[in-house]
């Protein structure tokens, strides 16, 4: 299951190659997630509306290897946003996909952009 998580990498906007398409704004959860399928990758997609921004990770926890983080509790860590897996809060940051528990290695983070009303998702391949 370690295989999994290798294919799951922090992309910078420098290195995006692709924007995918992720689906229209209103078929995502006002400060909740959801999860979209990019060639064998699960992304969680969060529209977080009190702060008004979008963030995307790997839908995987690597505390149990479940996919199960866009069904997490998005919050607030001393102004940090979050994301806390559902089975045992272990909690991240969507800025950076550190493990704010301390606990477990980073999540892999993707650059959001919104565009004529549609979530795109940045990729690096």
């Amino acid at each position: 299951m370690i295989t999994i998580l290798s294919k799951y990498k922090t992309v910078k906007e420098k290195d995006i190659k692709v924007w995918f398409k992720a689906g229209p704004i209103d078929s995502f959860f006002k400060n909740g997630g959801a999860c979209v399928k990019y060639k064998d990758l699960q992304i969680a997609v969060f529209n977080y509306k009190r702060k008004d921004k979008w963030y995307a990770c790997q839908n995987i926890c690597p505390h149990k290897l479940e996919m199960v983080l866009s069904r997490g509790m998005l919050g607030d860590n001393q102004g940090i946003p979050k994301i806390s897996c559902p089975m045992h809060k272990k909690t991240f940051s969507l800025e950076t996909g550190e493990n704010l528990n301390g606990d477990l290695d980073a999540i892999a983070i993707y650059p959001v952009k919104i565009k004529n009303d549609f979530v795109y998702i940045g990729f690096s391949d």
